[in-house]
């Protein structure tokens, strides 16, 4: 006999995974209009407009606009940064912060057009943190960065470098915006990582 609960659970589970689609469809089409916009110039219902839907359906998902962000920024740290988000500083070297320093170019690569979103919404992500984002288990990448530079037990000949070469990867992933378009992401990597390496030779081989 078959179970009367089945068909209504496997109901449910797809109109489950269906609002989760639309969810992420709005938050896609979001992402880009911020990013062409900015987040202050963009309304909802021209995200509805590019969706094909109305306002009200975008409500049903999100609140207001600062939750649409608030998604997004959360976006980029459900990935995680692995490997800084661990740094112990009492391990650190040059050559262990350049093998750092290659995963954290994988995971700028692999999620570009969110590093690249907040960077040109800065404000209006400094504002949702003050606001209402005080939640000390995400803790920001900058943060965690400027940590591992703040301590003192590292020579500051290591620290300065360390900085001038996430400065270095992140002004080639992320501040350039599209200028390198053209290069295919595989190839800009490994640039991006002979560069840092480069930059850390000094301490490297210290």
């Amino acid at each position: 006999m078959a179970d009367s609960g089945a068909e209504p659970a496997a109901a449910e589970a797809d109109q489950g995974a269906e609002q989760n689609s639309t969810r992420e469809r709005i938050l896609d089409i979001a992402q880009e209009l911020f990013t062409e916009l900015g987040y202050e110039k963009t309304s909802l219902r021209q995200i509805a407009e590019r969706l094909g839907y109305s306002k009200a359906a975008i409500y049903y998902h999100f609140a207001s606009k600062e939750d649409i962000l608030m998604a997004l920024h959360m976006r980029l740290h459900d990935f995680g940064f692995g490997a800084l988000a661990n740094l112990d500083p009492g391990q650190m070297s040059g050559a262990v912060f350049t093998a750092l320093l290659d995963q954290l170019t994988d995971q700028i690569l692999g999620h570009r057009g969110l590093f690249v979103l907040h960077e040109r919404n800065r404000a209006a992500v400094e504002k949702l943190h003050r606001d209402a984002h005080h939640d000390a288990a995400h803790a920001d990448l900058e943060i965690v960065i400027r940590q591992a530079l703040s301590d003192q037990r590292l020579a500051p000949s290591l620290r300065v470098r360390m900085a001038c070469t996430i400065g270095a990867v992140m002004g080639a992933l992320v501040l350039s915006g599209e200028v390198f378009s053209d290069i295919p992401s595989a190839e800009l990597g490994v640039l991006v990582k002979d560069a840092a390496r480069d930059l850390m030779a000094p301490v490297t081989s210290s």
